[in-house]
């Protein structure tokens, strides 16, 4: 196959990519920097957002949209603005990229967000659930329907709605480790919200997955089916680093610290993955002490 992938340079990207190589496809990026993106292992060749018809010169047989501002860093008014944006105007680009190629790719995946589904409290969140209320779900919503546009060119669209990925190199991790390595991580607003994750590897087979499973048309929730308590996921951590796990972080005192961002931090989304269960997809690291300690690793 030949595919197109935007957030080359990402932390799913850089795993994306070496596994689509090693599997023998073809595998171009898209990057606001393809000089240093051509030089990723894995990577057939780059372009800018500026050559996307060029890139579509060829046939595409899949498209992966990963692009879009890190949610990592100070959340100010600048920042907020930013996160919205990049992910509505990258994902319109690319979509009228794909409208003028001579060739409909067969499928577009597009990522997104549990976000997508606000606060869930205690309730089971599959694809089917309505949206949230919050920024983040309206983000969401906006990202997943400019994705939905390139079915107006044939093409079959499927919306990656990315939990918590866990793994070595970068993703929320990277934030949750410096707390925790000082023993000053604990309960996060009470810590009884619900955290849906899953391991970076099999956030990368269910990328594969939803590319080679045709039944696959819309929401898809990238989870593990094994959601957990945000206070029960920091012990599991803290026990791994042999570090204590019960300073907690009062509500108000995240809203302060983090801003905007503590909505999606304090928010509960017991996200359940029916789609990828529903196709047969089998997870290589379902238990989280798993994934905790390979990340670590």
């Amino acid at each position: 196959m030949r595919v197109l992938l935007t957030g080359a340079t990402g932390f799913v990207g850089r795993a994306l990519t070496a596994r689509l190589h090693s599997e023998g496809h073809q595998v171009i990026g898209v990057s606001r920097t393809p000089e240093r993106a051509r030089a990723l292992p894995g990577l057939s060749g780059a372009v800018g957002w500026d050559g996307l018809d060029e890139a579509f010169e060829e046939p595409v047989d899949v498209v992966v949209h990963l692009a879009g501002e890190t949610v990592q860093g100070r959340w100010n008014k600048t920042k907020i603005r930013s996160v919205r944006d990049s992910r509505q105007t990258s994902t319109a680009t690319l979509v009228s990229a794909i409208s003028r190629a001579t060739e409909c790719p067969k499928v577009l995946l597009s990522a997104s967000g549990i976000g997508y589904y606000g606060e869930g409290g205690e309730g089971r969140l599959n694809e089917s659930a309505s949206a949230g209320d919050d920024y983040f779900a309206a983000v969401c919503v906006d990202w997943e329907a400019e994705a939905a546009r390139a079915r107006e060119s044939g093409c079959r669209v499927v919306l990656l709605r990315f939990g918590i990925i866990l793994g070595p190199g970068g993703g929320a991790l990277d934030v949750m480790l410096t707390p925790a390595k000082f023993g000053v991580s604990g309960p996060l607003g009470g810590g009884q919200q619900w955290w849906s994750w899953i391991s970076l590897s099999d956030a990368i087979g269910a990328i594969v997955h939803g590319i080679s499973t045709p039944a696959i048309d819309g929401p898809m929730n990238v989870v593990t089916p094994q959601p957990i308590r945000q206070r029960d996921f920091n012990r599991v951590l803290c026990g791994l680093l042999g570090r204590p796990s019960w300073v907690p972080a009062p509500a108000f005192a995240l809203r302060v610290v983090l801003g905007q961002f503590a909505e999606e931090v304090l928010a509960s989304k017991r996200v359940i993955p029916d789609v990828l269960t529903e196709t047969g997809f089998v997870w290589s690291i379902p238990d989280l002490d798993r994934a905790l300690a390979q990340a670590l690793d």
